[in-house]
């Protein structure tokens, strides 16, 4: 109905404007406070610029922009794909996800003395882990959004053989070198990026659920038929945000813990 959609309009001008005007009002600060709410930030696992802790860890910072770089070349290869990868692929994909976990288990188990572990945790070891689990992230996300929101999406995989596969491992490549350098200048875009990447993930994932729970699948037949429930997944992306730093928040002060980063004063 017409007047649902307006409504829809004007809370999610309503949230957007409150996120731009609500402190902090620089852009890094806004990133970090992002990271805040998805992520430990603890400064010894992550990466440091300019002097300046990037908003999310070092393994986080990896999965966002691994997350980034899959979905901007799924979406160039390939206008709507809406199938998962073939099974050899996708079980190295799951492998990815699998690598991650081993690496985040191994670096918890080294932060109580004593206790044994495969091997010296290292935070471009944790950004490498990181980027092979984002390219898992925009394999499995996208098939199954483009599913779920477009009436006639292409029935073919989001990535479609090793090929593709290596040249999306070849970017990754790219990725943790270019970190690697901790050349200052990548502050904002690896700040910025990560950050964007993680609401945009969290705003498909959203979007997904908002179309098949509203019964509303394969409906849409362009973008102007689609910018109502991509919308709302982005208002739920910022509200789940702004409620995990609140949570967050509320749990350092009950627990007297110290403040983090972007929260101390």
């Amino acid at each position: 109905m017409v007047w649902c959609r307006w409504g829809i309009v004007f809370l999610s001008l309503a949230i957007i404007t409150g996120v731009l005007l609500a402190p902090p009002h620089s852009l890094l600060g806004k990133c970090d406070l992002v990271g805040y709410g998805l992520c430990h930030r603890i400064p010894s696992h992550s990466f440091h610029l300019a002097g300046r802790q990037l908003p999310f860890c070092a393994r986080c910072t990896g999965t966002y922009l691994g997350a980034l770089w899959g979905l901007f070349f799924i979406t160039a290869r390939h206008r709507r794909p809406s199938q998962l990868p073939p099974t050899p692929i996708l079980a190295l994909l799951i492998g990815f996800f699998f690598l991650q976990a081993v690496d985040g288990l191994n670096s918890y188990l080294t932060l109580f003395p004593g206790l044994p572990h495969l091997y010296k945790p290292h935070n471009l070891l944790r950004f490498t882990a990181g980027v092979l689990n984002g390219l898992t992230i925009s394999a499995l996300v996208v098939p199954v959004f483009n599913f779920a929101l477009w009436h006639a999406p292409e029935s073919g995989p989001s990535i479609r053989g090793w090929r593709e596969m290596g040249a999306l491992l070849l970017g990754a490549g790219g990725l943790v070198a270019l970190v690697s350098t901790n050349f200052p200048a990548l502050l904002y875009p690896l700040a910025v990026g990560s950050t964007l990447s993680a609401i945009l993930v969290l705003a498909l994932v959203n979007t997904t659920i908002v179309t098949m729970v509203t019964g509303r699948e394969g409906r849409a037949g362009s973008w102007a038929q689609a910018w109502l429930p991509l919308l709302v997944g982005l208002d739920l992306s910022l509200v789940e945000i702004g409620a995990l730093i609140l949570m967050r928040g509320l749990i350092t002060n009950w627990m007297g813990l110290p403040p983090s980063g972007v929260l101390a004063p």
